[in-house]
């Protein structure tokens, strides 16, 4: 697998390790959406299930030198059994990553927690906005330096109500 997405992806592979049995590639954040795209679509790698995307913030990782944020992708093969984990990093002063949720249905949500909970920007995201917290809530609480005691007055309701309306809507529900 590794071999078949240096060739197609020569510049986008910045390393891997096989750890536990589960392959796990730094991917150059520009491409990790064509990266994406082949496991998905190549017939000898066949990926078509996302499980997970995870945000992370190295700034208190002993030795860790590089930018601050990270954001990790899990991929599985229900037709051949095999699981691939994908990394990239962004940094502090601009955390921005392509988005993959034109290829994954289920990367629209997991791309918004990410964004809410780290302040992870996704490119191109068709709704990025909060889903966890309220929309008046600032900061973002997984990062190392929210502080926790912080207490926040929120002055509205949030509804999610403009989303359950399109949705309705798709499906033909007045």
């Amino acid at each position: 697998m590794l071999e078949k997405l240096t060739a197609s992806h020569p510049k986008a592979i910045l390393g891997s390790v096989d750890r536990f049995g589960t392959l796990e590639i730094r991917i150059e954040k520009s491409k990790i959406a064509d990266v994406v795209k082949t496991l998905r679509d190549d017939q000898e790698l066949l990926f078509s299930i996302l499980i997970d995307i995870v945000s992370v913030d190295y700034s208190t990782y002993a030795g860790w030198t590089g930018e601050r944020f990270g954001v990790i992708y899990q991929l599985k093969s229900l037709a051949l059994g095999h699981r691939v984990q994908l990394s990239v990093t962004a940094p502090e002063d601009e955390p921005i990553v392509p988005t993959i949720s034109k290829l994954f249905g289920n990367a629209d949500w997991l791309e918004r927690e990410a964004f809410d909970q780290m302040g992870i920007r996704f490119a191109q995201h068709p709704n990025l906005k909060r889903l966890l917290n309220h929309h008046e809530f600032v900061g973002h609480p997984l990062r190392k330096d929210y502080p926790i005691t912080r207490r926040q007055a929120l002055s509205t309701n949030d509804s999610l109500m403009d989303e359950m309306e399109a949705r309705l809507k798709e499906k033909g529900y007045v």
